[in-house]
Formats: C-alpha cells, sequence, structure tokens
C-alpha cells in the first residue's frame, strides 16, 4: 500500500510525510477511525515511507529492496499482531501461524473491516482475540536485532482485541520500546482500549473520508457516471467499504434487510412461529454478524424515521431500502422510534455479553410486537 493508492485523506498523508521528512516520529502511534476511512492502509503506506530508501516528496519510491519487501508484505522487519481464532488442533495459537493467510488476505483487501477477516478464515461462531500468549511474541520480536531497515515496525490492528493480560503485558515496551522501533496501532474502538496504553500513545484520529474523494474514486474505479457516484458518495458517509456495497446491494447487506423485513412483519402480524424460525436463522451467523445486524435494524429505525419528513438529503439509504421505507416508514414515529431504538441496542449488548441468541431474538421480536403498532 502507497500513499497514492489511500482514497482522500490528502491532509493526513501530508502531515505523516512531514513527520517523517522532519524526523518527529513518536514510537508509539495509534490511528483511530472506521475500517472504511482507510485507518489501516494509512499505516501501512506510512510504515513503507519510513523504511523507503529513496522517499520522493509525496511517496515511497517504490522500486528499492525495502518497498519490493513491503510488495510482499515480507519485509524482515515489518511485524503484524491481529485478531485470531486459537486452532490448538491445527497448531494455529499465534499470529505469526496464520501469516500466509494474512499477507493474501491484505493483498486482496485494502480496504476492510474484522467480519471480512473473520469470514476469510472462516471463523464460523468464534470471536477474535490477540492472545495473553502473543505478548512474549512480541516482546522476543522486538528485541531482535534490526536486519536491514531504518525502522523496526509493529503494526497492531484493533488493539482493542488484546486479552487484558495481554496488553498489560506489552505496557512497558509501549513506554519505552528497543531503539528504532515505531509501534503503529490501528483501532476502530479506542474507547475500549485500556486506558494505559492510551496514555502510552500518540492518537492520530483519520476522519471519514471527504465526499468529493469517494465520488472521484466510483468515478475512476468503477465508471459509474458523476450524478452516480455523488449519490453514493452521500449514501456512504465517509466509508469506502459502504460506497462499494452501496454500488450493488451486497449479499450480507441482503441478507440483513431480509431479516429486518421478516421480523418487523413477524412483530406487526404477531406471528410467533415466524419469530421462533427468525431467531433460529439468526443464532446460527455468528455473534459479529449478530451484532452487525442489530446495528443495521438501528439504522434503518433511524433512516425509516426520517424518511418521513420527506428531506432525501438526509438519508442515507439505498434503492431497496428506499422502497422498502414507502410501506415502513408511517410505522416510526415520535411515539415509538426511541423506545425501537432502545431494544435493538439492548439486544446488541446481550449478543456482546454472551447472552443465548435465540433468546436475544426471540424476546426482541415479542418487544416489537407491542412498540410497532404505538
Amino acid at each position: 500500500m502507497y500513499f497514492k493508492h489511500i482514497i482522500g485523506q490528502e491532509e493526513l498523508k501530508h502531515r505523516l510525510i512531514q513527520s517523517v521528512q522532519t524526523g518527529f516520529i513518536p514510537h508509539a502511534q495509534l490511528f483511530c477511525g472506521q475500517g472504511g476511512a482507510g485507518v489501516f492502509p494509512l499505516g501501512l503506506a506510512y510504515a513503507r515511507y519510513l523504511n523507503c530508501m529513496h522517499r520522493t516528496e509525496t511517496d515511497a519510491c517504490g522500486v528499492c529492496p525495502s518497498c519490493v519487501k513491503f510488495d510482499e508484505l515480507a519485509h524482515p522487519d515489518l511485524h503484524f499482531v491481529f485478531p485470531i481464532i486459537s486452532r490448538k488442533e491445527k497448531k494455529k495459537e499465534l499470529c505469526d501461524d496464520y501469516l500466509p493467510e494474512w499477507r493474501t488476505f491484505l493483498k486482496s483487501h485494502p480496504y476492510f473491516t474484522i467480519e471480512n477477516w473473520l469470514e476469510y478464515i472462516d471463523a464460523g461462531n468464534s470471536q477474535a482475540l490477540i492472545y495473553s500468549k502473543e505478548s512474549e511474541e512480541i516482546i522476543h520480536k522486538l528485541n531482535l536485532k534490526i536486519y536491514e531497515a531504518t525502522c523496526r515496525i509493529l503494526m497492531v490492528w484493533l488493539p482493542e482485541k488484546m486479552h487484558i493480560s495481554c496488553a498489560n503485558k506489552l505496557l512497558k515496551i509501549i513506554e519505552e520500546p528497543p531503539a528504532n522501533t515505531v509501534i503503529l496501532m490501528v483501532s476502530e474502538s479506542p474507547d475500549q482500549i485500556l486506558g494505559t496504553i492510551l496514555s502510552r500513545s500518540q492518537q492520530i484520529h483519520v476522519r471519514p473520508i471527504h465526499p468529493e474523494a469517494i465520488t472521484q474514486a466510483m468515478i475512476r474505479n468503477y465508471g459509474l457516471a458523476p450524478e452516480d457516484a455523488k449519490h453514493i458518495a452521500h449514501l456512504c458517509g465517509g466509508n469506502y467499504l459502504q460506497a462499494m456495497e452501496a454500488i450493488s446491494l451486497g449479499e450480507e447487506k441482503k441478507f440483513f434487510l431480509d431479516q429486518f423485513k421478516e421480523m418487523m412483519r413477524n412483530s406487526w402480524a404477531r406471528n410467533v412461529k415466524g419469530m421462533k424460525l427468525m431467531a433460529d436463522t439468526l443464532a446460527g451467523i455468528g455473534r459479529e454478524r449478530q451484532k452487525n445486524f442489530l446495528s443495521y435494524c438501528q439504522h434503518l429505525i433511524r433512516e425509516n424515521f426520517i424518511y418521513r419528513f420527506q428531506t432525501p438529503e438526509l438519508n442515507y439509504m439505498n434503492t431497496e431500502e428506499a422502497g422498502f421505507a414507502i410501506k415502513f416508514a408511517p410505522f416510526v414515529n415520535e411515539r415509538n422510534v426511541f423506545e425501537l431504538m432502545e431494544e435493538l441496542a439492548k439486544a446488541e449488548r446481550h449478543i456482546s455479553q454472551n447472552v443465548n441468541a435465540k433468546m436475544v431474538f426471540f424476546d426482541l421480536s415479542l418487544r416489537l410486537t407491542v412498540l410497532i403498532k404505538k
């Protein structure tokens, strides 16, 4: 990943380049923002630029030995830490055990989320973590002699997924890493990171991508007409992943929309059998997808409430979602919108706390039967 491949974020790219050129390189940096804003690609492009032997004023050269190794994500002084699924039967208990899959995944997914990664490694219902055992591996790597780079780089994707014992063991090395070592952490939920790690890191906030940059990317990468590209840029809210989904309703979002429709129809008709069948279906999709579904439901409730005011510039729904809103929006009103949102948010919290998913979704459907008729 090079700076030139990152959509938008021109001001931040300039700041990162300037920090290298002036020699002001904090040893522990925390990039914060949503995955679709390009947070991880920014960190990776910055790591490449730090070690490029012939860097230019705007980007890495792309031809020096360091850049060639970065192309393959196989530089000996570049180390990755990321959430994994511990599989003792397959002898996969550390991040290095997943490195071949990780490198292939990064090459084919420049912008990605934790759900994309979990699907790629076929995680099923398991939740990914950075396990306690990883801390020993990290400390060992950072105390080795640097092979050839200007800076040894440790990239930690989603430090909020660190086991508490792993995080605590790394506090000292984050505060005082070995010479010429830069620790780059990439987080989507910095509020979930251990406070003592936050206090030892310089935070870099990555904002949503400017609509104009997404518009140009849609025209350039997908050949869209300017008006269509502008509409998609409006829908995605600065998230390039959502922009790509908006071009055609992806399988994931189509599934979520279908389940949302079914949930609301079952609740309106008080179809208890249908509620049970839907709860069984949603219980089998894995906890990360369950949380994403409930978050998506909250999004649709908000959008359907706003839809009633007939202000298209304030709506962020694609064509299929807007088509459903024509009939559904009248049922989301001032009398029930806050309670609907509260029930969906509560269900999401319960899923995060490992409450039985069948019970959560069946109970949610029962509660909606009352609220939807207010």
